[in-house]
């Protein structure tokens, strides 16, 4: 959920606290106030029984008043839309009826509620903004470009069918906004923010917010952003070092589908995931590549030359994960891993170590995830204290919350897929529209579409156009346990 603007009203819970970790650029700009904001915003400001600003308000406003990218790090429900929607309010050309600000975020909720915020600061100051997204019909957002914005506040998709269609200029945009860059990504809108940034000026600010800056969220910046600065405001209890070490407990005997339902929930670019012996290494590895994963392997029984091929074809994204045990652990640098995965625990703390090394390197940031039992959960903790390594404990995405991720992001797919449909294949998807306005009276022929969708979102997921994801209940048969590799 994004933040709510109005939080500004409370009084900061961070003042007077040492528990926020401050990363400012460097030399700091001097802290914002609302007395820096323009007259007529400070009214509506005031209004809305606003005394001061928060933190990431306070820190993060002066770069963007002063037109410099910015990464901003802060945790949900800080304050971080009011930290780019004051400024960029301030500095709206009222008179000029075109789109000068536009804000992306990866769901219509978040999308809606921004909306929302622009429009209680914005509307008494004559500024107009638009909320775009899909599911919805096209004719409001249309009637809404024709009366002129000032503000657009949409999901990359429905954007994207817009500018494409010749309904949305943005030649007139000064300042883009990424909210949610991390939840962005892990949707796959990346694609379509590419062709987005066709269309945008060169000469533009951009400021992108997000709660955690993993890997892939800097490498986005280097993409979009022109020399960024970084602030980061998180408790000093959440690591804001270039590696994080998270860990789920869960029960050994459901190990396999915990794995599988967090390597869903987390979308990592690439990752290794670690074993303890041959025989586990085997066993997931027909366990995940059953489910259409497109993983490798790496134990003591593969050869230097298997070995060297496997670790290339991840490194040019022919398989996104491997599977392995410690003989990977050494030596091997791939940049740009994102995720290491201990499906064992290391017996040795000293291993954990070098496993959860291959990621977060040369300069990149990256996630060490552990799945443990309640001895092993000791045993980590007793190795994060040893190292001086931060532990975020995390519980399972339970079916609710999954199923709202997988929702919105086979969304995402299926106007991706759509839009890249030739002009015939348009024309044969119209033809078979009565057939689904019938089949959608039916619970059960819904059932039916339904498992349509699914086949079509796992093939997008994994990237194999042959994977159908089987019963997550069927498991392979291997034979007995074999020693450490």
């Amino acid at each position: 959920m994004t933040d709510n603007v109005s939080e500004g009203s409370k009084p900061s819970p961070y003042a007077g606290q040492d528990t926020i970790k401050i990363i400012e650029p460097q030399p700091p700009l001097p802290d914002f106030t609302i007395e820096q904001l323009s007259p007529a915003l400070q009214d509506v400001v005031r209004a809305q029984g606003w005394s001061e600003l928060m933190l990431v308000q306070k820190k993060a406003a002066p770069y963007i008043m002063n037109a410099q990218d910015i990464i901003v790090q802060s945790k949900t429900g800080s304050g971080k839309t009011g930290a780019f929607l004051l400024p960029l309010l301030s500095v709206i050309e009222k008179d000029h009826k075109h789109p000068q600000l536009l804000i992306m975020l990866p769901t219509r909720e978040l999308a809606l509620q921004v909306h929302e915020e622009a429009v209680k600061f914005g509307a008494p100051l004559g500024i107009k903004s638009v909320a775009v997204y899909g599911g919805v019909g096209y004719g409001p957002q249309l009637d809404a470009f024709k009366e002129g914005v000032h503000i657009v506040v949409g999901t990359p998709g429905r954007l994207l069918d817009h500018m494409m269609n010749g309904n949305l200029s943005l030649k007139s945009v000064r300042d883009l906004v990424m909210d949610e860059a991390d939840e962005m990504l892990g949707m796959g809108f990346y694609p379509d923010m590419k062709r987005i940034q066709s269309y945008l000026p060169r000469e533009r600010c951009t400021y992108m917010f997000s709660a955690t800056i993993p890997v892939n969220v800097k490498r986005l910046a280097q993409e979009f952003m022109r020399n960024p600065k970084f602030l980061s405001l998180c408790p000093t209890e959440v690591s804001v070092s270039s590696m994080e070490h998270v860990y789920y407990v869960v029960d050994p005997h459901e190990k396999d589908s915990a794995l599988l339902k967090i390597i869903e929930a987390e979308n990592p670019e690439s990752a290794i995931i670690f074993c303890n012996t041959r025989r586990d290494t085997a066993y997931l590895h027909q366990y995940l590549s059953a489910r259409g994963l497109r993983i490798g392997q790496i134990s003591g029984e593969v050869g230097q030359k298997e070995r060297q091929q496997v670790i290339q074809d991840l490194k040019n994204g022919v398989v996104r994960f491997l599977v392995a045990t410690d003989v990977a652990a050494r030596g091997i640098d791939i940049n740009g891993l994102s995720h290491v995965f201990m499906y064992d625990h290391p017996a040795d703390s000293e291993i954990y170590v070098h496993r959860s090394g291959r990621t977060a390197r040369a300069g990149n940031s990256g996630q060490a995830i552990s799945l443990v039992g309640l001895v092993e959960e000791m045993n980590l903790k007793a190795t994060a204290a040893k190292f001086g390594m931060p532990l975020i404990k995390k519980a399972l995405p339970d079916e609710k919350k999954l199923g709202d991720v997988i929702r919105e992001r086979a969304s995402v797919y299926l106007e991706q897929a759509y839009r890249n449909l030739k002009q015939t294949e348009k024309n044969g998807a119209n033809r078979m529209v009565p057939l689904l306005e019938s089949l959608i009276k039916s619970d059960e022929e819904k059932a039916v579409l339904g498992m349509l969708l699914h086949q079509f979102y796992w093939k997008a997921f994994t990237g194999n156009d042959a994977a159908e994801r089987p019963n997550s209940d069927v498991k392979p048969e291997l034979g007995p346990d074999e020693e450490p590799a």
